[in-house]
């Protein structure tokens, strides 16, 4: 990677949000460190050294700065709503499929009972609604509500409206090669996220 400088947005493990060539990795949080090599020699520092080696091409650029892009939607689509993340994160998997205090418990990383206040507020803004569960009455479910679906779809019309744009004009055989690529990106976010 001759061509990059340390903290250049285009030099790192493309992190997509360039959080490791902005100060974590390369600015010294992991690199000021490491383990000693054998013999008493200069640390060992093989994420540094692959990150320093790695040649950062147009597609891996292209894919960062959508993933940064991409992370600023449902903050800025949540405070035009006037939800929470939490909330909004909720909505959109409602808006899927209905879904029950536990479930809404494991997507959003919280207990029941927080996932059961968040249907609340939901329920408070016309968003959602709770039934009994069509096979075991003792259950209940949130279904998103007709004014809440078009309120999450109306916020994010615009994108779609841009990427039904963009994807109109690539050709099956594009299309095909773009899917591989992204599901190979959605993957490896997968593989560092499910590493706990």
């Amino acid at each position: 990677m001759a061509d990059v400088e340390p903290g250049s947005p285009d030099r790192g493990p493309g992190a997509p949000g360039g959080g490791v060539s902005g100060g974590g990795v390369s600015g010294g949080g992991v690199s000021g460190g490491g383990a000693p090599e054998a013999g008493g020699g200069a640390p060992a520092r093989p994420a540094t050294g692959f990150v320093d080696a790695w040649e950062q091409t147009d597609s891996l650029r292209a894919l960062r700065r959508a993933v940064t892009a991409a992370g600023k939607v449902r903050p800025a689509v949540a405070r035009r709503a006037g939800l929470g993340e939490s909330e909004l994160v909720a909505l959109e998997r409602l808006v899927a499929a209905p879904a029950g205090p536990a479930e809404l418990a494991r997507l959003l990383g919280v207990s029941t009972a927080a996932a059961t206040g968040l249907g609340d507020r939901l329920e408070a803004h016309g968003h959602a609604e709770r039934r009994a569960h069509p096979s075991d009455r003792r259950r209940v479910e949130l279904h998103v509500t007709d004014s809440g679906r078009e309120e999450v779809l109306a916020h994010l019309l615009p994108m779609f409206s841009v990427l039904a744009r963009l994807d109109a004009g690539f050709t099956d055989d594009e299309r095909a090669v773009v899917a591989r690529y992204l599901d190979g990106a959605r993957e490896a976010f997968e593989e560092l996220a499910e590493l706990d």
